[in-house]
């Protein structure tokens, strides 16, 4: 199911996945919510070492963003 409207305040997890595509390797975010998950393509790199490199810090910006501010 993929959700037309979505935010990270109900979002429950988030996972990146390095997908090897036509000599290419694609990083997707997949993002978890209580009605659904929604996958999305967000680029596509030469070599996978740096679709993985993208993968963890796109990962890591999501996480931030799913558990809010520090003193909040």
């Amino acid at each position: 199911m993929i959700r037309d409207e979505s935010s990270a305040d109900d979002a429950q997890a988030v996972e990146t996945v390095v997908v090897e595509e036509r000599g290419q390797f694609a990083v997707d975010i997949v993002v978890v919510f209580a009605d659904g998950v929604v996958r999305k393509r967000i680029a596509t790199h030469r070599t996978r070492r740096r679709a993985e490199i993208a993968a963890s810090l796109i990962k890591r910006a999501a996480e931030r963003d799913l558990r809010g501010p520090l003193n909040g």
